[in-house]
């Protein structure tokens, strides 16, 4: 290949990797070390942060520099650059997160350290709240690309994880995946305290840290991470059981409860929903949302919600003189 097509690829390794030994980085661009020396010297000499270490386990590496590899963006440009990923990432467009995720893990790892207190300012303004357990919003650059590289190098992790109820424990974990479900980022991975796979949203994640301890990769038990944290959030138990039944066919209700609830035909034209749900006003939203009548069983609170919902509903649409 052509010297330009060479330092191309080489900079497209060093992004994809935390670290390259020499002999190994020489040998995937099939040239000799001092070839690769040259190379990197050149690079070097244009500004790119590559840090260099000799001897036993050196090699090659990005590091945090003056100017944003391997384009050259202004401090601006960067912040730019880096909120948009954010705001893809978490699900909010119709593009790729994955992408978005591993392009914003290349880039906040080697933007300089002004650069990143400016992102870190603009957090409340770039994506502010929104009120509601729907928020896919990404309130730490800093910790989400650093689970990002994680999963990328498969490196044992160590954070504090904040659950649903408020505890708050220490939990070390083999990395699999991080994913979008619902406008929300869910990190898919094996928890070594429990010995078994689990599933943390990414916004209760406080403090993450690399360990340096690399580790093989396993096999999840299902085809699809984003499957299997939806899988994984039906079988949670919800604040309140909601069951009702629906005067409608089994296979339209369940089409429209997606998988926000379990559908059972009783016969051809009436089924059970039953809808697990920290939110009384998310249960009745998607009762509320199948247009055909319905008699909700229980949990009595949710009895009351909606009738106080129905009555507000009723009273907003009557003619008022």
């Amino acid at each position: 290949m052509s010297s330009s097509t060479r330092v191309l690829e080489l900079l497209g390794l060093l992004q994809s990797r935390r670290h390259w030994p020499g002999d190994e980085l020489a040998r995937r661009l099939g040239v000799s070390q001092r070839t690769l020396r040259r190379d990197v010297d050149g690079l070097q000499e244009l500004g790119y942060p590559i840090t260099t270490t000799r001897g036993t386990g050196g090699g090659y590496q990005l590091s945090p520099g003056a100017s944003l590899p391997p384009l050259v963006l202004s401090e601006e440009e960067a912040a730019a650059v880096v909120m948009g990923l954010k705001e893809i990432a978490s699900g909010a467009y119709p593009t790729s997160g994955d992408a978005a995720l591993s392009a914003l893990a290349k880039i906040v790892q080697v933007l300089p350290v002004r650069i990143r207190r400016r992102i870190d300012s603009l957090r409340a303004v770039a994506v502010p709240a929104q009120g509601t357990e729907q928020s896919a919003a990404i309130t730490d650059v800093a910790s989400l690309t650093t689970v990002a590289l994680a999963c990328r190098d498969a490196e044992t992790l160590e954070f504090t994880y904040r659950t649903r109820t408020g505890q708050v424990a220490n939990r070390t974990i083999d990395p699999y995946r991080i994913v979008s479900v619902e406008s929300r980022l869910y990190l898919v991975a094996w928890d070594l305290g429990r010995g078994d796979w689990r599933v943390f949203r990414a916004d209760r994640i406080d403090g993450p840290r690399r360990t340096g301890k690399r580790f093989a990769p396993r096999q999840l038990p299902a085809d699809d991470p984003v499957e299997y944290v939806r899988a994984q959030i039906r079988s949670m138990p919800g604040r309140y059981s909601v069951h009702a039944t629906v005067q409608a066919p089994a296979e339209r209700v369940r089409d429209e409860i997606a998988h926000y609830g379990t559908v059972e035909p009783i016969d051809d034209m009436s089924c059970r929903v039953h809808i697990e749900a920290d939110s009384l006003g998310w249960a009745t939203f998607c009762i509320g949302a199948l247009e055909a009548p319905v008699v909700v069983h229980g949990p009595p609170e949710a009895i009351e919600y909606m009738r106080n919902w129905g009555r507000r509903l009723t009273a907003g649409t009557q003619e008022h003189p």
